[in-house]
């Protein structure tokens, strides 16, 4: 239970981000459903939460803007209290092949992707310290592990991202706060229109997985009962990456 504390999931307004959202205020947590341009949606995400008794708001918030961290922390301090779960759940894409990708494409991509969760993860460790408790998770992607032609630039910040999660994760352990990622492979979302094709016939699951099922991952990395695991990636992909 969440005892007046706040979870903050970037992206929070749809797919992944809106059943990570909804799964944790399930778990007790009060949410801040970031998003950068779907106001709808993330209200949306917030009244759902709310008629199943959850307490939720929505923050506009674009996550590759430097100042944004600072600002959506404050919010969701003065609000509610201290953000003590951080899901970095916001991503876009620009696919291409290497030839054709664009310094601004590579730019947005990695921003968005890495530096943003960097700057979030950043802001949120001060509290958590203070606290001597806290979780970080975040969204990386099985592109970062397993080549997928196309999103040299992507599967780029995603590898970094679990990069991350691991060197972040060894500096915080003793003060009682876990740092962790998850890996969703083909996930049914509007972000992977497109992706199927052939990537499907290579899922020994023989479909896509669901918003729900890397939510589950995602909400059991920030429990209590997974106090002693850090530093992990937990791969969701229905055995791709085996």
């Amino acid at each position: 239970m969440s005892n007046g504390r706040c979870a903050l999931v970037t992206g929070g307004s749809r797919g992944i981000g809106a059943a990570i959202a909804k799964g944790l205020a399930a778990d007790g947590w009060a949410v801040g459903v970031n998003f950068r341009s779907d106001a709808a949606a993330a209200e949306q995400v917030v009244r759902a939460i709310e008629d199943a008794g959850g307490r939720a708001v929505a923050i506009q918030g674009d996550v590759a803007d430097p100042q944004a961290a600072d600002a959506i922390f404050g919010r969701l301090e003065a609000e509610i209290g201290p953000v003590l779960c951080l899901v970095n759940n916001a991503g876009v894409r620009a696919d291409g092949l290497s030839p054709q990708i664009g310094d601004e494409d590579w730019a947005r991509v990695v921003e968005t992707n890495l530096t943003g969760a960097f700057r979030l993860t950043r802001r949120a460790l001060r509290p958590m310290l203070r606290a001597r408790y806290g979780r970080v998770v975040n969204v990386a992607s099985i592109v970062g592990q397993r080549a997928n032609p196309g999103q040299a630039n992507y599967a780029a910040a995603k590898a970094g991202l679990v990069g991350m999660t691991k060197t972040i994760a060894a500096e915080v352990a003793r003060r009682g706060v876990t740092v962790n990622a998850v890996a969703p492979g083909l996930i049914d979302t509007d972000m992977t229109a497109g992706l199927e094709g052939g990537l499907l016939d290579a899922v020994p699951a023989r479909r896509p997985g669901t918003p729900d099922e890397v939510a589950a991952c995602v909400r059991f990395l920030a429990s209590d009962q997974a106090s002693y695991v850090t530093g992990t990636t937990l791969t969701v992909d229905g055995g791709l990456s085996a």
